[in-house]
């Protein structure tokens, strides 16, 4: 006879795996008021003994998904990928789509969802213009970071500590003639970005392409990831980028976020 735990498809006692238990509570301890915890901190308030704990954190470390600085570890944006691929399970990147393809029949121009893969933004949804774009990929595409516009926002979302470390890592590679490759130039319009709350790129990445990007939050208002519109400078000016697309790009990141801070991908977005 099948116990309960089997009959009901929960595992039992035996079956369960305590290291990654542990492991999630360790990653679950971090929040808004707590983004930065030493060693002793995570084992006092997960109740995980010590030893235990920093197995667990140099392994967590060693994946990725937590940094060190001094004493204290936190989380990097690679957790992002698991919270993003529960919502893709749920069909919430489709539900994005329709919103996405709503905003593009609008304004004509393509727009793209994407959140942070340090160094590189990863692409969630794509929703294209009838018009030949130069820059192409599907979901799953990545691009660098610190030449696109929704690179810019979701780096303009990391702490001073994380920029740094991110600046630090290798050079930033010149693609363009207007790529901005200087670290210190590249603060100050992260800086920008954060003070106003988008971005814009003007042929960065390419000659001829220009982007405007916002911020898309989740629960507890978190940037997670960036919503841009792309067009082509030959027909779109930077000024009018803003000026046409940048209200409606807004409301559109509005709607998925109201989506995302639910956590119900069933709702709808109005």
């Amino acid at each position: 006879m099948e116990n309960n735990d089997t009959a009901t498809g929960g595992p039992s006692a035996g079956e369960r795996l305590e290291q990654l238990e542990r492991a999630m509570a360790v990653l679950e301890v971090f929040d808004q008021e707590r983004p930065a915890l030493t060693l002793s901190e995570v084992a006092q308030f997960t109740g995980i003994a010590r030893a235990s704990a920093r197995r667990i954190l140099l392994t967590l470390k060693a994946l990725g998904y937590v940094r060190a600085s001094g004493r204290t570890f936190s989380l990097t944006p690679k957790v992002l990928n698991l919270g993003w691929n529960y919502f893709a399970s749920l069909g919430v990147d489709e539900i994005a789509k329709e919103v996405m393809a709503d905003l593009v029949r609008d304004i004509d121009e393509s727009c793209s969802m994407a959140t942070l893969d340090l160094p590189d933004i990863v692409y969630l949804a794509r929703v294209h213009t009838r018009r030949i774009m130069t820059i192409s990929g599907g979901i799953g595409s990545r691009l660098p970071a610190h030449a696109t516009a929704s690179g810019h926002v979701l780096l303009a979302a990391l702490d001073d500590t994380e920029l740094d470390t991110y600046l630090a890592d290798g050079p930033l590679n010149s693609y363009t003639p207007r790529t901005l490759v200087d670290p210190e130039r590249f603060r100050e319009e992260v800086a920008r970005v954060r003070e106003r709350g988008w971005a814009m790129v003007d042929q960065e990445l390419e000659l001829g392409l220009v982007a405007i990007a916002v911020p898309v939050t989740g629960r507890e208002g978190r940037t997670t990831a960036a919503l841009s519109v792309s067009s082509n400078s030959a027909r779109t000016t930077v000024d009018d980028l803003r000026d046409r697309c940048l209200p409606p790009l807004r409301k559109t990141a509005e709607a998925i976020s109201t989506v995302l801070a639910r956590g119900d991908s069933r709702g709808t977005i109005a």
